[in-house]
């Protein structure tokens, strides 16, 4: 009659989560540790609590004990991987992913961490791969298209990174993490109209993350008239491979010094005074702090 009691509470829990009532969620998690306290998996439950509620060193702590009583508890591990990836420590992210993995190879999101881990450090080839271990488990997910749609444009295929945006997007279903990275993938191909409608949806639905207003505010730039001449010859070089680009620069500094010289003066002059009146049109005239 007891373990029918705790599965309960258990169950009601975790429909506690689903309807993000973290609170009462939490509530329900404590009382059953009350009742059991030495089960790993209660304690797992409750670091996935705090994790949902950004708590990041409440669920650290609690991951770190359910981990102590099964050191192959697969939430706990979920819960590091994750505190870890939400608190920019990529190194402790990927030391965990590595066990994770081992304990649970079939959990997509862990390659889609990876995935954002080696786009960060400059590794677009191996994110593919990564992606797609992810999209063979879950071919249809909206937020692995858009990723690899990101990935895709940092490689260079625009094609596919934009037949992969049109396939997301027949999946999504208003995800603010689905339109940021479409918003990131468009940035890449130089559609900043595009980036710029992506990266609105992505603050509508989510105004409190802080990347997406940067992102958001970085589009609206990019499509002022003034910065927009010199991003144009942007398009080009895209469409270059690094060798050609390397060329194309060793050749404008011997040939076209002093015009290369007054492009680069012009074109950071312009990202400042544009970049000041995008904070006017969005902020209006407030100094910070006030």
């Amino acid at each position: 009659m007891e373990n029918v009691h705790e599965y309960a509470s258990y169950t009601k829990a975790q429909q506690l989560i689903e309807w993000k009532r973290y609170k009462e969620a939490l509530k329900e998690a404590e009382h059953l540790i009350s009742q059991n306290p030495e089960d790993p998996n209660v304690f797992a439950l409750i670091s996935h609590i705090h994790l949902l509620m950004n708590e990041y060193d409440k669920a650290l702590e609690w991951s770190n004990q359910a981990l102590r009583r099964n050191p192959e508890q697969e939430l706990a591990w979920f819960v590091r991987v994750c505190v870890y990836y939400e608190t920019d420590k990529d190194r402790a992210c990927e030391d965990a992913l590595q066990e994770a993995l081992r304990i649970d190879p079939y959990e997509p999101q862990y390659y889609f961490l990876q995935a954002n881990l080696y786009n960060k450090r400059g590794k677009p080839h191996n994110a593919k791969t990564a992606l797609s271990h992810a999209l063979e488990m879950r071919p249809e997910s909206p937020l692995y298209l858009a990723a690899l749609s990101y990935t895709e444009a940092l490689l260079k295929n625009f094609e596919d990174s934009a037949r992969l945006e049109r396939i997301s997007l027949q999946y999504n279903t208003e995800s603010s993490q689905v339109y940021f990275y479409l918003g990131l993938a468009a940035g890449e191909r130089g559609e900043y109209k595009l980036k710029e409608t992506y990266m609105r949806n992505a603050v509508r639905l989510d105004p409190d993350e802080k990347q997406y207003q940067d992102e958001f505010l970085e589009a609206l730039q990019q499509n002022e008239g003034l910065f927009k001449i010199f991003l144009w010859p942007g398009k080009f070089l895209r469409k270059m491979k690094s060798w050609q680009i390397l060329l194309t620069w060793l050749v404008a500094v011997l040939l076209f010094r002093p015009l290369l010289i007054l492009f680069i003066v012009l074109y950071v002059l312009s990202h400042w005074v544009t970049k000041a009146i995008v904070h006017v049109k969005v902020f209006g005239w407030r100094r910070r702090g006030i």
